[in-house]
């Protein structure tokens, strides 16, 4: 049957449901929940919680440590295996704050109610994974219960608030100048106190915000002299490349605060002009040992009365003698004073003016919803284990910020914290038919920033094989793996989140990068509401603009289908496995037969299903061919075809060993050991990609070498099944053989 190319994207766009993998309804019924809970407190009472670091630890007598416990652990497949709990989360509690503070306290014990919450709804949705709490005050409930295991030195660096889902939930996107004292006074400790306070408002700094920094004595320098007068965004690679440049300031002079204010005020008012940045809140942060006035003609000149840029100064060192001035300054700007003596309190106080930036969205009521980007996190225990285990496991997390309800707080604007689940990059990528989309068709999603969520050509690896991860990969830009987009079109179109299409000549990497195929792609792309990414597919012409489908009986298709030659792509969803406690655990041919059998909770692509059984049951004639040829194989022949190999567009494969599998000369065949080779999310396997690009009824060889073999060479042959047809035909599937040697394959035509 075949369908046109804006067809068969309505299809496609139809098929993704973004709401089944976003966790917008979790973090909503999540945020309503703790606003209700706030209202009980701990006060007076006697009140101890599972600490995440201290559970199952014993003291010198072996009795449990206070806040520790005994907590169950077992290990679990849904969570790559990892000992948890799935009755109880547990709370972390940063390393520099005390776990008995009575407002950490408070916290976590109106917020213990939770515990059913997130029972509830992991059993409304198994396929939900990690889901949180990120307080205020600090601590970190988290579920399923896990055990967090320090440093080394004891020390756990983990928190919440520094995070970037936190960080962009609980505050609105921002352009933010920081001014840096240089002067004189400021030698010694100080300074390195004030580097470390630059480096902790970078950390709160995300790609949504827009920044620069200004030093000042008696003179005004940029911190990186090349960015003079602008501001640019704080993606990781501008954060690190600011932080390296802290280094070289060094103190000596007259600190001149007016001078450093009205760049500042005259910096912000010009970039906004502009239509840059975040055209959302703006705030300048100013450290520094003091200052001798308040500055007001300064700010009657550039900030009132409207007040639109918050000031947050940060007063280093122990002397108060200049405090009120400051004070001040943040009062008459709508900002917040902070005063900083040591080390010991950058982090904790340069969190301050979060809340002070939460507040508008507070009385507002707005509970934006917010995506992060692509990332890998190497901050909790689980995350590292994994990436131990497996390498980078990129994720992206829904969070929305929690207000308190009480009317009599309502106008002081009370952020309570943010709730927030990750979801998986894999898991978006199952959410696309694959097989809607061709041969060469592929799915992307950027961020509103431009940056990949998710595409085939995303490497967050350095090298094959590696677990080093490049620093920068959660900042790709679409136009570094679109290389033709020259003028931005798709990239802006939707970055802006229209709708549309386009078509153009692209350059496509294959085999790893080592070949590069020439072809017309179709473009289409769209916003997704409720989300802060658009997606896009490229749909190549010629290998994706016609299917082939066919009826067959059900119970014809699901015999066929049990074969034991017979496999699905194993990263397809035929259907849903995820979204019932009893399914999990099913294999996508048992999913069928129990969805055909009427279970009324699996959902399951009945398209994909149809061609499927379809495809099962004209491709089952092989298996009788293929027995008598082995059977009738020369016994003297010592090499010769080890494996034939048959795959279609809807994801399954029927495969038949001519040799036994410890004779295989290629024992990672056809095996997750290499990706290219087999159906995944987001590809058709290299040797089906190879053999469409070849003239129909023609067979192409390839080479592959196994070290594990002793370099023995195994020939790779594959071909095309076009239907006979005298219009233009889709490719209903692809065979491939492999041989130890000689390529050898008369006979085995079908």
């Amino acid at each position: 049957m075949a369908l046109s190319m804006g067809a068969k994207y309505k299809e496609f766009e139809q098929s993704v449901r973004v709401e089944e993998i976003d966790g917008i309804k979790l973090v909503k019924r999540l945020a309503k929940q703790m606003e209700q809970m706030f209202h009980k407190k701990a006060e007076a009472i006697k009140y101890e919680y599972f600490n995440a670091v201290l559970i199952n630890e014993m003291d010198e007598e072996g009795k449990s440590v206070e806040l520790g416990g005994e907590f169950i652990l077992q290990p679990n497949e849904h969570f790559n295996n990892l000992s948890v709990n799935l009755s109880l989360s547990v709370v972390q509690v940063p390393t520099n704050m005390y776990n008995k503070d009575s407002a950490i306290m408070n916290g976590v014990y109106w917020s213990e109610a939770l515990n059913t919450v997130f029972v509830d709804n992991f059993n409304r949705d198994p396929s939900l994974i990690w889901q949180y709490f990120g307080s205020a005050k600090g601590f970190f409930r988290q579920y399923p219960g896990i055990k967090w295991t320090p440093d080394e030195h004891g020390v756990l660096e983990f928190d919440c608030r520094n995070r970037k889902w936190y960080i962009q939930a609980a505050t609105s996107p921002k352009d933010v100048v920081i001014l840096v004292d240089v002067s004189g006074s400021m030698k010694g400790l100080r300074l390195t106190i004030a580097r470390q306070t630059v480096s902790s408002i970078l950390d709160t700094l995300g790609d949504d915000d827009f920044f620069n920094i200004i030093a000042y004595n008696e003179e005004l320098h940029y911190v990186e002299p090349c960015l003079n007068g602008t501001l640019v965004q704080a993606d990781i690679t501008n954060k690190n490349h600011f932080r390296q440049r802290l280094d070289k300031l060094f103190a000596k002079g007259i600190g001149m605060l007016d001078l450093a204010l009205t760049e500042a005020f005259e910096l912000l008012s010009n970039f906004n002009q502009t239509g840059r940045g975040s055209v959302c809140s703006q705030a300048i942060m100013l450290v520094t040992d003091g200052a001798v006035e308040t500055y007001d003609a300064v700010f009657a000149t550039y900030n009132w009365p409207d007040r639109k840029v918050r000031v947050f100064p940060y007063l280093i060192g122990r002397e108060s003698a200049f405090a009120d001035n400051l004070k001040w300054m943040a009062c008459a700007n709508k900002g917040y004073f902070t005063q900083i003596s040591t080390l010991a309190d950058v982090q904790e106080n340069v969190m301050e003016y979060l809340h002070v930036l939460s507040r508008p969205k507070v009385i507002d009521r707005e509970h934006d919803m917010v995506w992060t980007e692509a990332y890998a996190d190497n901050t909790r225990q689980q995350a590292q284990k994994l990436e131990h285990a497996q390498g980078p496991v990129l994720m992206t997390t829904v969070a929305m910020p929690v207000f308190s309800t009480k009317n009599e707080t309502r106008n002081k604007g009370i952020l309570l914290g943010v709730v927030g689940t990750d979801v998986p990059v894999s898991e978006i990528l199952k959410a696309i038919p694959k097989y809607k989309l061709g041969i060469h068709g592929y799915a992307f999603a950027i961020t509103n920033n431009g940056y990949i969520l998710t595409h085939p050509d995303l490497q967050p690896l350095y090298e094959e094989g590696k677990k080093r991860r490049k620093s920068s990969y959660s900042s790709v830009d679409l136009s570094e793996v679109e290389w033709e987009d020259k003028e931005d079109e798709l990239r802006n179109a939707m970055v802006n989140r229209q709708t549309g299409s386009f078509s153009m000549k692209v350059k496509k990497t294959v085999d790893k990068g080592k070949r590069v195929l020439v072809l017309h792609n179709d473009y289409y792309y769209t916003d997704i509401k409720g989300t802060p990414f658009s997606l896009g597919v490229a749909l190549s012409r010629g290998h994706g603009k016609y299917s082939f489908r066919g009826n067959v009986s059900v119970e014809e298709g699901l015999h066929d289908l049990e074969h034991p030659d017979v496999e699905l792509a194993d990263e397809w969803t035929y259907c849903n496995t995820e979204e019932h406690p009893e399914h999990p655990f099913l294999s996508q041919i048992d999913a069928i037969k129990l969805y055909f059998n009427g279970e009324p909770h699996l959902k399951c692509d009945t398209d994909l299903i149809q061609e499927v059984l379809f495809d099962a049951v004209v491709t089952a004639p092989l298996e009788a061919y293929w027995t008598s040829l082995a059977l009738n194989k020369s016994e003297n022949s010592d090499k010769g075809v080890e494996i034939a190999y048959l795959g279609t567009r809807t994801g399954l494969s029927r495969i038949n060993l001519f040799v036994m599998p410890d004779q295989l000369t290629n024992q990672d065949f056809l095996t997750a050991e290499d990706k290219e080779l087999v159906f995944s999310a987001d590809h058709f396997p290299l040797w089906y990609k190879r053999a469409a690009e070849q003239v129909p009824g023609t067979f192409i060889y390839s080479l592959s070498f196994n070290k594990a073999s002793e370099n023995k060479s195994v020939v790779y042959a594959s071909s095309t099944i076009h239907l006979l047809d005298e219009r233009e035909s889709p490719i209903a599937a692809v065979r491939v053989f492999t041989n130890e040697g000689d390529c050898e394959t008369e006979g085995l035509d079908m």
